[in-house]
């Protein structure tokens, strides 16, 4: 069993700055990384608003630096997942090894029953690491379609981020996979530089708000098909024709397009974290920044003698942390998850030097 004073889980932009940060206050950080580091960003092949990069920048080659900037500064970077941990004493208990029964594939499936039983099975076995502070920095996945394609043409005109990726559809036709209001922001993204996009509504209604519709359905350049989804997406080498699908009647028609951008939503990987930090309705994890009503009734029980909130980025529990994506419900975007775990880090030394 190994000791630390400060516990990173999770690696992409808010992992490796909350390791740049530990790691320069001298708290001697394990970050565990995962079996496939990097995050959502070694999916991005390009990345144009990432300061301090005028050519933009690979999300890969931008992961691995942010990486060797960590164990630079003296972050020990662990290629393993946390499986399960223990939030209910300090010091907290974390285990990165898998019964022998365990299925990993399952487990990427992130059913909560499934981390529920490999919990329990594995606080009767030894712990294998001891934080005295944790940041989490679990991040969150897109929810996909599950269409044929999707998967191949990811990155190569499927994209799950307008605001990241609209600028490279100028001139072009696009499509925007879904009805709630981060659908509508993307499609008023994308109206700045595609000359059309076709907004695609499984059902016969959109469930974003008003103000967001008339703003969508307003636009010259949008056109909003209801009762439609995506059934294939095609190509070569790129993006060129989707097979669209009306829900009402089956009946199905291939449109040439150069781009497909999916917003239905984030799947925050926060099942092991179920029972011992609160969630929301969503599983994204509450901390005292939090948007949230909840969030905002945690700042308030938080506030110092200066009338600030003290370490804002702590979740429920007392010396955990949190930033990123599994926590944002608004940005995500890269910047952003490097900055809360900038936060997390400077808010976990700030909490140490106290106890």
């Amino acid at each position: 069993m190994t000791k630390t004073r400060v516990a990173i889980i999770g690696s992409g932009p808010t992992g490796y700055t909350a390791g740049i940060y530990a790691g320069r206050a001298s708290l001697e950080p394990i970050l565990f990384a995962g079996q496939k580091s990097g995050g959502q960003l070694m999916l991005t092949t390009e990345i144009e608003n990432f300061p301090g990069f005028a050519q933009g920048k690979n999300g890969p080659e931008l992961m691995i630096e942010m990486r060797q900037q960590a164990e630079r500064f003296g972050a020990k970077i662990v290629d393993q997942y946390v499986y399960a941990v223990d939030f209910s004493v300090r010091p907290f208990k974390l285990w990165t090894h898998l019964p022998a029964d365990a299925n990993p594939e399952v487990l990427e499936k992130g059913k909560d029953e499934d981390f529920a039983q490999l919990s329990a099975k594995l606080k009767a076995e030894p712990h294998d690491y001891e934080a005295d502070a944790v940041i989490l920095a679990v991040g969150a996945r897109s929810r996909m379609l599950g269409a044929p394609g999707e998967m191949e043409f990811l990155g190569r005109g499927v994209s799950t981020c307008a605001v990241c990726d609209a600028a490279f559809y100028k001139g072009k036709q696009t499509l925007v996979v879904g009805g709630g209001d981060a659908a509508m922001e993307d499609t008023l993204a994308l109206t700045k530089f595609a000359d059309s996009v076709k907004v695609l509504v499984r059902s016969d209604k959109m469930r974003a708000s008003k103000i967001m519709q008339e703003r969508v359905i307003a636009h010259p350049k949008v056109k909003v098909l209801y009762n439609t989804s995506i059934k294939e997406i095609k190509g070569e080498g790129a993006v060129k024709e989707a097979v669209l699908l009306n829900t009402a009647t089956q009946a199905e028609e291939a449109t040439p397009i150069d781009g497909v951008f999916i917003a239905i939503g984030h799947i925050p990987a926060t099942g092991i974290f179920k029972g011992q930090l609160k969630l929301d309705s969503h599983g994204f994890i509450l901390t005292r920044q939090s948007i949230t009503a909840e969030g905002v009734e945690m700042a308030k029980a938080a506030l110092d003698e200066t009338g600030k909130v003290a370490f804002p980025t702590m979740t429920s529990v007392e010396g955990v942390f949190a930033g990123g994506d599994a926590v944002d419900v608004r940005y995500w975007q890269a910047v952003t998850a490097a900055g809360q775990g900038c936060a997390a880090a400077i808010d976990a030394e700030r909490w140490l030097e106290g106890r």
